[in-house]
């Protein structure tokens, strides 16, 4: 490989089903920008993964995954996924500091160490992140019953079901505050300035709209069988 492709053809096809998943039309420029990398490196490796039939290009440089790409790409996604459950189950590590750890991991799983974490920890189970083996679009999470943060009702409780990964500046930015998987939240209000209040166990804290709509919650069971027994004493 040209020593000019800093990127592996894992990384370029898995940040196309990454990209697809956000709605994006992914072409050259855009796989730049996602893997932080050079024009002319995207370019030869856009060449070389359509010379090995990894991908097709369409209308304007519209960038498909063939079969075979998607199921390369599939593969790299949930090697990465076995590789965070690993980091975080098997070794204790923190879930805002596996995935960065995942990325660099996940080209050197062998089929036969893949095949042992698959018997380990199976295939179905979320990443700590509260994440599917796949990238999800929008619609996809909401079908699991999540609603975004930026969009929950105010004074209801909640609790952090899935949390965007791509970003680790974000991931590490929600620890601080204390917003984290499986964390019990509640929005006691939104601001004028567009930002929320967000209440956690560690207290009341301020989170913006481009944080909030990464952060996906379903509503808290524990606070509706906290309720019922109130509500039944009233009567």
């Amino acid at each position: 490989m040209s020593q000019e492709i800093t990127v592996s053809k894992e990384d370029y096809l898995k940040a196309i089903i990454e990209a697809e998943s956000e709605g994006h039309t992914v072409i050259a420029a855009l796989l730049a920008q996602w893997l932080e990398v050079s024009a002319p490196a995207v370019t030869k490796a856009v060449k070389r993964l359509r010379e090995d039939g990894y991908i097709e290009a369409g209308r304007e440089g519209a960038l498909k995954l063939t079969t075979k790409g998607r199921e390369a790409a599939h593969r790299t996604a949930l090697r990465h996924h076995l590789v965070e459950r690993m980091l975080s189950e098997m070794f204790g590590m923190e879930w805002h500091q596996i995935h960065t750890e995942a990325e660099r991991l996940e080209h050197a799983i062998s089929p036969a160490f893949e095949a042992k974490l698959i018997e380990k920890l199976g295939e179905a189970g979320d990443c700590p992140h509260g994440n599917k083996v796949l990238p999800e679009t929008p619609a996809q999470i909401k079908r699991r019953g999540l609603v975004a943060l930026s969009e929950a009702t105010e004074n209801t409780d909640y609790v952090v079901a899935s949390l965007y990964e791509r970003d680790s500046g974000l991931l590490e930015f929600l620890h601080e505050l204390g917003i984290g998987p499986k964390v019990a939240v509640r929005v006691q209000r939104r601001n004028y300035d567009n930002t929320m209040q967000i209440k956690t166990p560690n207290g009341s804290v301020t989170l913006g709209q481009s944080a909030a709509i990464r952060v996906w919650v379903r509503p808290n069971p524990a606070s509706r069988e906290t309720d019922e027994p109130r509500r039944r004493k009233k009567t």
